[in-house]
């Protein structure tokens, strides 16, 4: 009763409807049942696109002046046309992820006595279906150990497994061909001309093999037929030729089929479960069972939704498939990091003014807000490398358009690290899209404590993004403070002071401009400081935090947006970056900075009122977490359940409603199951600002339960107890020696840990044992 599984009691008509699975690299969204089957098959790496040269027409540092002086005099329609005249380069072949192809499978039975299943905790796909007085069964897993798909399908007769299967391209330059009689071969290439001319592209190549027990296997027309089998297995794999030299690339997949042929399904299906659960086992969950969790996934879901909240399962259940989500889409050696859609493609968000892309400005840093705190920090791998090979193109963006030293990164990128401004200024002038994402490399350190990872990666990428707003930065005229600009509040807009009425997006020193230029500056200098280098650096750091603006409240009780108390122009802004120092980061604590918590809280209070307000995925998971350090458990529990009951399809996966930043369609956006899932851990256990916080917003519904697996930073592992709201016992397991404050509810306690050594805690905080590792 108590298994982490989505299950359904009916067919999949759609892909919305259908089930993840993924290995790293290579997934797919399952949908079907007893009449038909489809994996629509993605890759992280196919992308449409190239890497190429931006232009800019910007003369450097001169520009930059004569620009900032527009927005220093108050004329903001002149400092905005000239950013769009120096600093909004024509849009080239950015590119998208793009879906790879279809598999179709037909067997043409009666949708009868259907079952779907998804059990998180192997990773392990089920459908069942009777026909003809028999049951029918498949299963399948996409394997990180092998690197492929794999699928089994047996039949309770000896005889009872039959179907046909064929291949439909996801782009136009797709074919697909009869290898051998049990053999589809196919190649492809990622192309479409909406973010691209349609002309550049990934290239794919790769095969489907059918090997069966009994019955007959026939092949023709770009077919494959079982007739009669008792069982039959499927393997599919695939390679592309994404940052890859020669030939080599195109045989893989058949090196890899072979491979797993050798080793046979069974030692597959093993080999696969023993990786998978390496990681995924590392945490646990349990907010208490009731009778619903037998229920359906997809009437789960609904009940929530019309307001029978009686499951608290299902939010354990929510939070393990987020954590299962970040399993199958970002191993340790996978080739690209998450993207907008996590590893999946629904074809519309890379079909519209949207890309499937890296979004620097939320989404992307959303993507990896569990990966820590859930307790699988190799998958943060993939993001850091693609962070480094980011600074390494954002240093001609630095010098082409600003003139400066160091590297910089805006709005969106690619899967060629596209740094440059996006295609419009209004949104896509967002000088500090790189540092965000850059900020992951502080935070896998403060979790890790990982010294080498510091000296050799975080810090030289971190110093070089200092090292450019050093170079970039000016002094406002009127203040006196050390400002960022032009730049916008992703992706806000205010009224200015102009006697004009008209929306304006460009400025001088944003609030998430400064917070994050803060953060970097003190870790740049904290790590040099440590790291027992760059004297003459540790110098300037230390000049300039003491020139930074301070946060600021504004004349309604709010955190303010902008260095100026602007007007919103959209007070139902979807985004909540000026929020970044409450969550993700902790320049505002309650504990600590009680003024500024009220005006976080009375901006999260502001924007919900508001009409129309932009209830998306993010935005919810945003204000979860916000609530979440506020320590107000309650209305963190009231944004997860309306995530999870409105913003969710029936396989969990959450969703962007139509008509937000132009689209068309109800689009599937990961952000929300990453967000979501980083925001419960996040109301469970908290460890910035120096503490140590068992049950930081605990909401009533959760009276009682466990945890077990969490991390915390600082190198720790905690595990807790709790029964009518109280905790019973808590765990902490110590990797590195050092020092926080444990606090529980209004009681606090120093706390000194040392690396190897395992506590336990009673409920008044009273360490119990001390143990070994």
């Amino acid at each position: 009763m108590n298994e982490m599984k989505l299950m359904y009691a009916q067919a999949a008509k759609n892909w919305s409807e259908g089930l993840p699975i993924g290995n790293g690299r290579l997934a797919a969204m399952v949908y079907g049942g007893a009449e038909q089957e489809t994996w629509n098959i993605t890759e992280l790496t196919y992308w449409s696109g190239k890497r190429e040269t931006v232009e800019s027409r910007s003369s450097g540092k001169g520009d930059i002046a004569k620009l900032r002086q527009h927005f220093f005099d108050g004329d903001y329609e002149a400092g905005e046309r000239m950013a769009s005249e120096i600093l909004q380069p024509t849009k080239g072949n950015f590119g998208t992820n793009l879906p790879m192809c279809d598999v179709q499978l037909h067997f043409g039975h009666e949708e009868k006595d259907v079952v779907r299943e998804l059990n998180i905790d192997n990773a392990v796909l089920t459908t069942s279906h009777h026909v003809n007085g028999a049951k029918l069964y498949r299963e399948m897993f996409a394997s990180h150990e092998d690197g492929l798909i794999a699928c089994r399908i047996w039949s309770t007769l000896s005889d009872g497994v039959s179907f046909s299967l064929h291949l439909t391209g996801g782009t136009d330059r797709f074919e697909s061909w009869n290898e051998r009689f049990d053999v589809l071969a196919f190649q492809g290439q990622a192309l479409e001309s909406v973010h691209s001319d349609g002309e550049c592209g990934v290239r794919c190549q790769g095969q489907v093999r059918i090997r069966t027990q009994g019955g007959q296997v026939s092949g023709e027309n770009g077919r494959l037929v079982v007739t009669g089998a008792r069982e039959a297995v499927i393997y599919f794999a695939v390679q592309t030729d994404y940052d890859v030299e020669g030939d080599s690339w195109l045989n893989e997949s058949m090196r890899r089929l072979d491979e797993a042929e050798a080793k046979g399904y069974i030692v597959l299906k093993a080999d696969h479960i023993s990786d998978y659960r390496k990681l995924y086992h590392r945490v646990n969950i349990d907010f208490g069972l009731t009778d619903s969790a037998v229920l359906p996934t997809d009437e789960r879901i609904k009940r929530l939704a019309e307001g029978i909240d009686d499951d608290p399962q299902l939010y354990a259940l929510f939070f393990q498939f987020g954590r299962y989500l970040t399993l199958c889409g970002a191993r340790e050696d996978s080739p690209l990091p998450l993207n907008l859609q996590g590893i999946w493609n629904d074809n519309i968000a890379c079909r519209m003014g949207w890309t499937c892309d890296y979004h620097l400005d939320i989404n992307t840093e959303m993507n990896y807000y569990p990966i820590e705190i859930g307790n699988m920090s190799e998958c943060h791998l993939p993001l850091m490398r693609y962070i480094e090979r980011l600074a390494e193109g954002g240093r001609s963006a630095a010098k082409d358009f600003y003139g400066c030293e160091g590297w910089v990164a805006h709005t969106v990128s690619n899967a060629w690290e596209f740094s440059a401004p996006a295609w419009q200024t209004s949104w896509g002038l967002n000088v500090t899209g790189g540092l965000w994402i850059a900020g992951q490399l502080q935070e896998h350190y403060e979790f890790t404590l990982d010294d080498t990872f510091l000296k050799e990666t975080a810090y030289p990428v971190l110093k070089e993004s200092a090292l450019f707003f050093l170079d970039y930065m000016a002094i406002h005229p009127k203040y006196g403070w050390l400002v960022s600009g032009p730049s916008n509040s992703p992706e806000n807009s205010f009224y200015a002071d102009d006697g004009t009425r008209h929306p304006r997006a460009l400025t001088m020193g944003s609030t998430l401009d400064q917070v994050l230029i803060s953060d970097l500056f003190e870790f740049c200098l904290s790590a040099a400081q440590k790291l027992q280098t760059d004297e003459e650096l540790q110098i300037r750091l230390k000049q300039a935090i003491e020139l930074l603006p301070p946060l600021q409240i504004g004349s309604r009780g709010e955190l303010q947006e902008w260095l100026e108390d602007y007007e919103e122009a959209q007070p139902q802004h979807r985004h909540l970056s000026h929020l970044h120092s409450l969550y993700p980061a902790s320049r505002i604590t309650p504990q600590y900075t009680p003024a500024l918590s009220d005006a976080a809280k009375k901006t999260l209070e502001l924007r919900k009122s508001s009409d129309y307000h932009e209830d998306i995925e993010f935005t919810v998971a945003a204000f979860a977490g916000c609530y979440a350090r506020l320590h107000d458990g309650e209305s963190s529990y009231e944004q997860i359940s309306h995530l999870i009951g409105e913003l969710c399809y029936t396989n969990l996966l959450t969703y962007s409603k139509p008509g937000i930043a132009g689209a068309e369609l109800q689009t599937y956006i990961a952000d929300g199951n990453y967000g979501g899932t980083a925001a419960i851990a996040e109301m469970l256990l908290q460890s910035h600002a120096g503490e140590l916080h068992l049950l930081p917003a605990l909401p009533s519904k959760w009276a009682s339960g466990q945890f077990a697996g969490l991390r915390a930073r600082g190198a720790m592992e905690v595990d807790v107890v709790w029964a009518e709201g109280r905790i019973v016992e808590a765990t902490v397991q110590a990797f590195a020696s050092g020092r926080k404050l444990l606090r529980y509810g209004d009681r606090t306690l120093p706390f000194n840990y040392e690396a190897g050594r395992v506590y336990k805690i009673d409920g008044e905080l009273r360490i119990q044992e001390v143990t070994n590792q």
